[in-house]
């Protein structure tokens, strides 16, 4: 169903930023940049294989976001800093155009239908072997070259603040078994507050883990690195990788080593040290921690991020067994974002909720595998506040 946009919402958004930009337009070009506008629904008309692309807008209090149906992304999500200014904490482009062009083709999608990488693009059910696409080095990584990223979803808008999104994965699509039906719900809650909601269900054994690659900076498109943000994830252990980034097979304890974020530490603080192996291979951080929850399917606390500029915090909730931790490694100045800016080295950072890495080939990992007849869900909230 086409939606129709509240133009009320951009005008809500364009008027603040305007006569914030007045009150600023002698600072630097951060704050500037971190004043973002909301993007527009004109400049996503397009289509793509005969389907229509679209945007979509959410509101809730002094929250808003905007959706996309290509690959299902999260363009922006605007929340109040600590003096009340709308800051978009979403780094990526604004533009379809952008978007269909980037050498990043992960910004803000939902991923699937298997996050993060299988080895050697391999899988075995029931000992029938499926390849499946390999578009990172020898391996699979996000569900292939053409992953839910990559498609044009269905979208429903609810209400105000609920969006609907559903895709139908076809039987061996990019190698996976099975139809898979999916549906992801983006939702904006009370204090400033974004849920996704996955659903999924198949004809056949296949296996699905899916997740969001948002880029964040909680100071705000356009504001510079994320060496001084601080961050906390409630993991004892992490996942120690080869230089594919696939899993060892075991976990490590985080405990003197560059990944422990028990307590909140700054970012840059340890992502440069090459004298830890780890680090060299994931040329930072690209590692999924395992999250030290009560059980797989209960929606418990996972990490807080905070901006050193803005005062932003987010807090992030999952049903998940881990988190990827990914430092904006690979970005390389190369594709154009918001503001006519660039995607320049670590200036933005995910926390991906996830089942683990390479888990078909990880017996000790907890299963992706789906089952006909039954349903995947799960849950992520992503909770924003400030300090002063």
């Amino acid at each position: 169903m086409r939606i129709v946009l509240y133009l009320s919402f951009s005008v809500l958004f364009l008027s603040a930023c305007n006569n914030r930009s007045q009150q600023v337009e002698n600072a630097g070009r951060a704050d500037t940049l971190r004043l973002y506008t909301q993007p527009q629904r004109s400049d996503f008309t397009d289509t793509l294989q005969g389907k229509a692309i679209d945007l979509f807008f959410l509101k809730n209090g002094a929250c808003t976001a905007a959706i996309t149906n290509y690959g299902g992304r999260l363009v922006s999500l605007f929340v109040p800093d600590m003096n009340g200014n709308p800051v978009d904490v979403i780094v990526g482009p604004d533009r379809i155009q952008d978007f269909l062009t980037s050498s990043e083709p992960f910004f803000g999608a939902s991923i699937g239908r298997y996050g993060n990488r299988i080895a050697k693009g391999s899988l075995s059910i029931d000992g029938k072997t499926f390849q499946l696409d390999v578009n990172n080095g020898v391996n699979t990584l996000h569900g292939g070259k053409n992953g839910f990223h990559q498609q044009v979803w269905s979208g429903q808008q609810v209400n105000d603040s609920t969006l609907e999104l559903r895709y139908l994965s076809a039987d061996g699509e990019q190698g996976f078994p099975g139809n898979l039906s999916v549906k992801i719900t983006y939702t904006l809650k009370q204090a400033s507050t974004l849920q996704i909601d996955y659903e999924a269900s198949t004809d056949k054994k296949t296996v699905c883990n899916l997740t969001n690659h948002a880029f964040f900076n909680l100071n705000g498109v356009g504001s510079g690195s994320i060496y001084e943000h601080e961050v906390q994830i409630d993991a004892d252990h992490y996942t120690p990788v080869d230089v594919g980034l696939i899993p060892l097979g075991k976990n490590e304890s985080v405990a003197q080593t560059p990944f422990d974020f028990r307590t909140s530490t700054r970012i840059g603080q340890h992502v440069d040290d090459t004298t830890n192996l780890q680090i060299r291979m994931g040329l930072g951080y690209d590692h999924n921690f395992v999250l030290n929850k009560k059980a797989i399917g209960t929606l418990e606390w996972a990490a807080r991020v905070k901006g050193d500029q803005t005062g932003i915090t987010m807090d992030v909730y999952t049903e998940e067994p881990g988190l990827q931790f990914y430092s904006g490694n690979f970005m390389k100045s190369k594709n154009r974002i918001k503001g006519e800016g660039k995607d320049d080295y670590r200036t933005a950072f995910c926390l991906e909720t996830q089942h683990f890495p390479d888990s078909p080939h990880q017996p000790l990992f907890p299963t992706t595998l789906l089952l006909p007849n039954t349903m995947y869900h799960t849950s992520s909230i992503y909770k924003f506040s400030t300090s002063h």
